[in-house]
């Protein structure tokens, strides 16, 4: 019996490209596992995917990023395979069913530990070529092993954050690799990362903010509360901007869950929460970093919902939005790069 070739996948932004003479190399990570209220992130990668054929390839202030190619690769099946099985545990962990909660919790974060694994492999893959890495995920415990890649090639890396959340859970739910915990994990396991610089935070507990406001050098925060008095009172958003992304270094990588943006932009993600940063304003953060003279040389952009395109159904506002951020997000980094 003939074995069945895969199906042609719509090519990111309906322009097909290179693989090999690509400046970007998009990383699908279909994992949404440790997602701590709603699911529907590990649909997210081909539901943007699908969604960027409407995107107009003209962009201001960017021009024309697609020109410079940007290739999306197929999801790893084994990824999607360890998706299942980590969310049925996770399933079982919460219903206080009867299982063996330290072996539950044990090959939980040994699956942590291969998505990491796969995921920092293909980054290098992306470095080793020159290309530009963007993981699309996928839930925020998608990108640590592409950040830790990103890092290794670029020592002293500076980190900007955009979350409505801190991350800086330990173990958050007992999981190691939580989406919750990603910013924890990486000032505590990444040690090329000098700097982390938090933008939009609006729902954390009292120990992270704790840690946060105690002085560590590696930590920077613009809360959304204050963004928002900058705001109302009509101060110059610009040099507020410039202001707090004096502590980042040259070389950044920027990591967008998006519920740092306001809920009517991506309202199923998976903890929606209200205020962050609009439209205008998450574009005008990537104006001002590229206008520092920064580089950008690693990105990624979680918690996307697939909605119910997962079900065979239309695809989602959110992932309308997605395929627009993603597209802002490739053009300021490769207008960082020129």
């Amino acid at each position: 019996m003939q074995a069945q070739t895969a199906k042609p996948l719509t090519p990111l932004f309906g322009q097909a490209c290179d693989p090999e003479q690509a400046a970007v190399r998009v990383i699908p990570v279909p994992f949404d596992a440790t997602c701590s209220y709603r699911l529907g992130a590990a649909a997210g990668p081909a539901a943007i995917r699908r969604a960027s054929t409407q995107v107009d390839l003209f962009d201001l202030p960017w021009g024309s990023p697609w020109q410079a190619g940007i290739y999306m690769e197929r999801e790893d099946e084994e990824v999607q395979l360890l998706n299942r099985e980590g969310r049925a545990l996770v399933e079982q962990l919460r219903s206080n069913a009867n299982c063996d909660r330290p072996a539950t919790l044990e090959r939980m974060n040994t699956i942590g530990v291969e998505v990491n694994r796969r995921v920092a492999a293909r980054t290098n893959s992306a470095l080793a070529a020159g290309q530009l890495p963007l993981v699309l995920g996928g839930d925020h415990s998608a990108p640590f092993g592409s950040i830790a890649a990103v890092a290794s090639a670029h020592p002293g890396l500076g980190l900007l954050h955009i979350d409505a959340h801190a991350d800086m859970r330990v173990a958050y739910e007992g999981l190691t690799w939580s989406h919750a915990s990603i910013i924890h994990n990486v000032l505590s396991r990444i040690q090329d990362v000098a700097v982390v610089l938090q933008v939009g935070l609006r729902d954390l507990c009292a120990e992270e903010w704790e840690r946060i406001t105690d002085g560590t050098p590696r930590i920077n925060c613009l809360a959304d509360w204050e963004w928002t008095r900058e705001r109302l009172a009509g101060s110059d958003l610009s040099l507020r901007i410039d202001q707090a992304i004096e502590c980042l270094p040259q070389d950044v990588y920027i990591t967008l869950d998006v519920d740092g943006l306001e809920p009517s932009l991506c309202p199923q993600t998976g903890t929606p929460v209200p205020g962050g940063l609009t439209w205008g304003e998450v574009c005008l953060w990537l104006e001002r970093l590229v206008d520092s003279g920064r580089r950008i040389v690693g990105l990624d952009l979680c918690e996307v919902s697939g909605g119910s395109a997962a079900e065979g159904g239309a695809d989602s506002w959110d992932a309308i939005v997605g395929a627009r951020l993603l597209y802002k997000m490739i053009g300021a980094a490769l207008g960082s790069r020129e």
